[in-house]
């Protein structure tokens, strides 16, 4: 473990209030979006950039960890990244997503599977990651993952009552913000910036607090519990997901998410995941304490 946490990447935010949650109409009612409330949060670090794949790579050589997904001997990679080779054999899918494929070998160094490796990709997100390896990672770095209400004021840079980071509009002009899908989801991206997969964690401007991809790349943990009632069970005060449950929440959304589809990439959306569940479009950025 790091005696002291390396706040050089990191932002102090909160002291204040702000409006959580939305009362848009294209929130999804069974995740618990809504209502829009106001709430203070007390105040925090968070880091600029999700944990990258060479920061992760540190963390595992100094410690020897071995993430869930290599204990599991698997992981869910999107069809679109999986060989030729493999997609010949008979794979295993979730019913309801037949586009994650259940690879043997795939983690967070073998992002598709055997064969594949990070080297190109030391500055992505590191992805494959379960809740319980981010937290791993966080206790080693003396750090935490975010509360959700820390993560959505971080999020919203400043901006009240906004979609997303910078504003209402998806786009500036003609300008991507994001790394989102683009196309027919899940067979046609057309990739306008170049990004079939995940970016560098810095690919895109940053929003009014000067933080990087806070929509869209991978999916980030937050700390709490996952709840569909969660504006109504938590408080208005540093709040939190409820005390026990079965998954952990999660804010973001990811490359893969479309509006057609799995519109959460607005700043209010949210999601959830068991804390060992991994997937190639799931990673985590840290947080800290403030005096």
């Amino acid at each position: 473990m790091n005696p002291f946490p390396d706040l050089s990447q990191s932002v102090r935010l909160g002291g204040s209030t702000f409006l959580m949650g939305t009362n848009s109409q294209e929130a999804f009612p069974f995740d618990g979006e809504g209502p829009e409330r106001e709430v203070y949060v007390a105040p925090f670090y968070i880091e600029k950039y999700a944990v990258t794949n060479a920061q992760f790579k540190t963390f595992i050589e100094s410690t020897g960890y071995v993430t869930e997904a290599e204990r599991f001997g698997w992981s869910f990679v999107f069809h679109a990244f999986v060989s030729d080779e493999l997609n010949k054999q008979p794979l295993q899918f979730p019913v309801q997503t037949p586009w994650w494929l259940v690879i043997e070998g795939a983690s967070w160094h073998s992002p598709a599977g055997l064969g594949t490796n990070i080297q190109d990709r030391l500055n992505h997100p590191v992805a494959h990651v379960s809740w319980n390896d981010a937290e791993a990672y966080c206790r080693w770095a003396s750090k935490r993952l975010p509360t959700e209400a820390e993560w959505e004021l971080a999020a919203r840079g400043a901006l009240s009552s906004k979609r997303y980071p910078w504003g209402d509009q998806l786009k500036q002009g003609s300008r991507n913000l994001c790394n989102i899908w683009h196309g027919e989801f899940p067979k046609v991206h057309t990739a306008p910036d170049g990004y079939f997969g995940t970016c560098p964690v810095d690919a895109y401007p940053p929003n009014g607090y000067g933080l990087y991809n806070m929509t869209g790349n991978v999916w980030e943990w937050c700390s709490d519990w996952f709840s569909s009632c969660y504006h109504q069970i938590s408080s208005s005060i540093n709040p939190q997901g409820p005390a026990v449950g079965k998954a952990r929440t999660m804010k973001g959304g990811s490359y893969l998410c479309h509006h057609s589809y799995y519109n959460r990439y607005r700043v209010a959306a949210r999601s959830s995941n068991t804390p060992d569940s991994s997937t190639g479009s799931i990673g985590f950025r840290c947080a800290v304490d403030a005096e």
